[in-house]
């Protein structure tokens, strides 16, 4: 007990320690919140008897999921099973590999990645912008709506094409044993809505649950919580409204703000010693979030001490602001700063390049998250393409990439005519091209390429038993049979290919050694789960978005582009309040200095712009000349809110009234001054 208990405060403990009911823990940025989860963990399984595998924990990437696992693990002792933590959708694609027959599917499916899915959707429809039909897809997955769903409610004749796309999309990956990320968690959530007794046995198995990063999670993933509840309510989420940022891609902030609504009898707790940044980075980032309404309240306190004051770093242009931040990185790397320990974050990606060019002027290695991933590289996803198709002999999708590399003699003409034959006979390409006769084959391509083809169909199957039967040769063989090297030697970028390839072999022959049981499918969906924050390691410095910066901590930040219409985006669409929680996130990453730039104007577009400085300096308290401003107020002439006694009214006026603003409003006729605080915006 010793050894979970020393290192937690008071508020830390308290919620260790309540182990039944719903719970909610309110971390702060830098508050200790991983600590508290892996500490309850420890804690349910040594301190009050619950078997490890009775627990579940859920959180957003491998990078947070490998933390927590090795944290947790090194205070449990003599655990025969360790207990499940993982992401959401590894979660998923587990619960699937013993589940998905339930609903007349094989479990050796494969899990496709986001730029699989925009190749499949842009093959149906390459007429709409295929972004476009990829997040309408994934918002009707997540909304739980069927094609036919989606095609009723479609309004405008574009959204009714998308529905129809839809359609194609998903008898696609039904035809083909695929399945993409949202599936993970739709099908999971329809097997247990669908399967009542199962939905049982599986919360009874997990009977304690916790969820990182609650904050995060979409109305699909608080669904899918409350159907693994059903036998019990010993659900406890960790999260930070603060640090809410994801709006843009389906996650909801009323989760974390009505969790007690959702799961009743909730026992709330704050964490708000904060262990990470210097007092003069939390003044900066408390007084910015103060400016937000719709949060359930906190206020981050130092326990590290003063230091030194957040700093702004003014220039005329991007080029200027370029040079100025890469002479501060010089002269902390000087001073003997590690480069990973420093971060330039930005808001909008497109303002990575000029501080790309003036690092790369300066000689400072960087390394930009979020760029081209290892596992997007074309090299790569022929490597990852010929193991689906040896893993999965009927997946047209993969086999269409890898049959003329190398080259077979095949044109698009030939495999147009080869998927129309297979078509026609009700087939895979793989099955059509092992069964028709010679002659058959002849009549569609080349004779010496019916030949190639042959072989290479058999290559395949030889390469499967290897596969089978000694799965650490396996890489080696294929590499061999197919001479995949050759195919990159004489490109201008040949060797940096090559030695892509390498590691990416060296990376397989890992998992072998450290999964030595597990299959080739296993090994391909754990590449798919793969997430931007898995490439912050190694010595650089790191650039990323503000998005992408989410969980991680760095002892001197810069941010860029502290500008309006940079941070905060303004415009229609935006959201004012989540645009000062991501300069919440941006300040919180900073244990030791934060600089925030800006400048007077940017190439952008297509053209220069002058620029003004974000209205966030002002609400941070960096105001010039004073370190008091005032605060805004989320209501403007012409709102309607609601008074719990004088009900529904209209804004008519706005003034300041001490640290508060007064409102004038028109209760039906009547008008009323209240104060800002005792009304809710409609």
């Amino acid at each position: 007990m010793e050894k979970i208990f020393n290192k937690l405060n008071e508020s830390q403990s308290a919620a260790v320690k309540q182990t039944e009911g719903p719970v909610l823990i309110l971390a702060g940025a830098g508050s200790g919140k991983t600590t508290t989860i892996v500490s309850r963990l420890a804690y349910l399984i040594e301190g009050v008897g619950i078997p490890a595998s009775n627990t579940l924990t859920l959180t957003f990437t491998n990078k947070a999921a490998k933390e927590m696992k090795e944290r947790s693990l090194s205070m449990i002792e003599n655990v025969a099973y360790p207990p499940l933590l993982c992401t959401f959708h590894k979660f998923g694609l587990l619960f699937l590999k013993f589940n998905i027959h339930l609903l007349g599917r094989a479990n050796n499916f494969v899990v496709i990645d986001t730029d699989d899915k925009k190749r499949i959707i842009k093959k149906i429809n390459s007429e709409l912008p295929t972004p476009l039909i990829a997040s309408e897809i994934s918002r009707y997955k997540n909304s739980l709506m069927s094609p036919d769903d989606a095609y009723k409610q479609a309004e405008l004749f574009s959204y009714k094409q998308i529905a129809e796309v839809f359609a194609e999309y998903e008898k696609y990956l039904l035809e083909n044993n695929l399945v993409d990320f949202d599936d993970l968690i739709a099908l999971t959530y329809k097997l247990l809505d669908e399967n009542p007794e199962l939905a049982k046995a599986t919360s009874q198995k997990y009977q304690y649950i916790m969820i990182d990063e609650y904050q995060d999670t979409n109305e699909l993933q608080l669904k899918l919580l409350q159907k693994l509840c059903t036998a019990h309510n010993n659900l406890c989420v960790v999260g930070d409204d603060d640090q809410s940022i994801y709006g843009w891609r389906g996650a909801h902030i009323r989760n974390i703000m009505e969790f007690d609504q959702d799961f009743s009898g909730t026992n709330v707790f704050k964490l708000e010693e904060n262990y990470r940044s210097r007092a003069p980075i939390l003044k900066v980032a408390n007084a910015l979030i103060e400016h937000n309404r719709s949060r359930l309240g906190k206020n981050l306190i130092a326990t590290r001490g003063n230091g030194d004051d957040v700093a702004t770093l003014n220039s005329n242009d991007e080029n200027e602001e370029a040079r100025k931040v890469a002479m501060k990185v010089q002269k902390l790397l000087d001073n003997g700063v590690r480069a990973k320990e420093i971060a330039i974050l930005y808001r909008v990606n497109v303002l990575s390049r000029s501080i790309e060019e003036g690092l790369n002027r300066s000689g400072i290695n960087y390394k930009l998250v979020g760029g081209l991933r290892f596992y997007d590289r074309a090299e790569i996803k022929d490597l990852i393409s010929y193991i689906r198709v040896i893993t999965n002999h009927h997946d047209d999708f993969s086999l269409k990439r890898i049959v003329n590399k190398p080259k077979r003699g095949l044109g698009k003409a030939s495999l147009d005519k080869i998927e129309l034959a297979a078509h026609e006979r009700g087939t895979s390409l793989y099955e059509y091209i092992k069964n028709a006769a010679m002659k058959e084959l002849e009549g569609l391509v080349r004779k010496k390429n019916a030949a190639t083809l042959k072989e290479f169909v058999k290559n395949i199957e030889e390469i499967a038993k290897v596969a089978k039967e000694a799965t650490y040769e396996f890489i080696d063989v294929l590499d061999d049979t197919f001479s995949l090297k050759d195919i990159y030697k004489n490109m201008q970028d040949g060797e940096e290919r090559i030695l892509n390839m390498d590691e990416f072999y060296g990376l397989f022959r890992d998992f072998v050694k450290k999964s030595q049981q597990s299959s080739l499918d296993e090994f391909l969906n754990e590449l798919t789960l793969q997430s931007e924050q898995d490439q912050v390691e190694g010595e650089s410095i790191y650039m990323m978005s503000i998005h992408a910066s989410k969980g991680l901590e760095f002892e001197h930040v810069f941010v860029i582009g502290m500008e309006e219409g940079f941070l905060p985006l303004v415009g229609d669409g935006s959201d004012l309040e989540e645009e000062r929680r991501l300069g919440y996130v941006a300040f919180t990453r900073a244990k030791e200095t934060l600089t925030l730039c800006h400048a007077g104007s940017r190439f952008y577009k297509g053209r220069r712009s002058d620029l003004e400085k974000s209205r966030f300096f002002n609400e941070a308290g960096l105001c010039k000349g004073s370190l008091k401003c005032e605060k805004n107020t989320a209501f403007k002439k012409g709102d309607l809110v609601r008074h719990k006694i004088f009900g529904t009214g209209r804004i008519i006026g706005v003034s300041k009234s001490g640290r508060e603003f007064k409102l004038n409003i028109n209760f039906a006729g009547t008008k009323r001054d209240i104060l800002a605080s005792f009304v809710e915006r409609l």
